[in-house]
């Protein structure tokens, strides 16, 4: 299967805790989005924007993604958006309360003249005053379950993409056959036709020379045979019997890594290259019109695909 480097996922779900802040009661709701972004890239590149409070997640929804794509520039992002229905949005932890009176105690066990605690130390101290949220676990596994969900559409949506461009390019892989099919037949008949007709034009333009000469220090034949020789050395010049293996060999060869399927983006790109180079020596040899519009309908077709190739990973 081909996939592309462009697609896009979504994954929403809403995070529900009862008895929130140890509030009976209480509830706290959180709507954790997901969203992936994918367009065409030379590599792997990875960018993730995400709140703190899951940036723990980072290095195995970097595995994740490794593990699944091999191309593309992918935007990761992470939304949380919380919502609560209680009063208060802070509470106090009663269970670090108690520990911190415990180490307090203890302290001044050994030092009975430090003095205690004041209100606003207590309040700063850390995990006294619980957070206004759900545990950070809870976030993170969230998180990790919506990646996971978001990476699977992505791959699908990627390889839906990829069968479109592949029928694409395999309809204009059929259209270059055909031109191929369809001008290699012409080829002897029109190498011979062209070297007829300048063989026509140089006898015409020695005979005129000749005419005005007062003496003629060649024959006829050797005339003749040299301008066959020169006409000869020509044609195999002007001779596309090459280029034409050599396309339909390309072609046949990027139909074959298409129907194979798997990371074939760079190849294909390198098979591109090949059929323009091949198209462009097709139009610089072309000496009738029908190979002048042959080479430019090849070409015109190769930037097609060309321009397709670059979104394949």
């Amino acid at each position: 299967m081909i996939y592309s480097m462009t697609g896009y996922a979504s994954v929403t779900r809403e995070l529900l805790i009862n008895g929130a802040f140890g509030i009976s009661g209480s509830t706290y709701t959180a709507s954790i989005s997901v969203e992936l972004r994918s367009v065409n890239s030379r590599f792997l590149d990875l960018n993730f924007r995400m709140p703190e409070e899951v940036r723990t997640c980072e290095p195995i929804l970097r595995d994740m993604l490794t593990n699944c794509l091999s191309r593309g520039k992918i935007d990761f992002r992470v939304h949380i958006q919380s919502s609560e229905s209680v009063s208060i949005t802070k509470s106090l932890n009663r269970g670090a309360l108690l520990q911190l009176a415990a180490l307090e105690c203890s302290v001044l066990d050994v030092f009975p003249q430090a003095s205690s605690l004041h209100i606003s130390e207590i309040l700063r101290w850390p995990g006294v005053i619980s957070d206004s949220g759900p545990s950070t676990a809870s976030l993170r596994d969230t998180v990790l379950d919506c990646s996971k969900q978001a990476l699977n559409e992505l791959v699908i949506a990627r390889g839906r993409e990829g069968r479109k461009l592949a029928a694409m390019l395999l309809v204009n892989i059929t259209k270059m056959e055909e031109i191929v099919i369809r001008i290699t037949p012409l080829v002897p008949d029109l190498v011979a036709r062209y070297q007829q007709k300048i063989i026509e034009r140089l006898q015409a333009a020695l005979g005129i020379a000749a005419s005005d000469s007062p003496q003629q220090l060649v024959s006829h034949e050797e005339i003749i045979e040299r301008l066959r020789q020169e006409v000869t050395i020509y044609g195999i010049r002007i001779d596309i019997a090459e280029e034409i293996s050599r396309l339909g060999a390309h072609l046949t060869e990027t139909r074959h890594m298409i129907d194979r399927g798997g990371l074939v983006g760079k190849r294909l790109d390198f098979m591109m290259q090949e059929l323009n180079r091949e198209a462009n020596t097709l139009g610089a040899k072309a000496v009738i019109k029908e190979l002048a519009d042959a080479s430019m309908m090849l070409k015109l077709l190769i930037e097609q695909m060309r321009e397709q190739v670059q979104n394949l990973e």
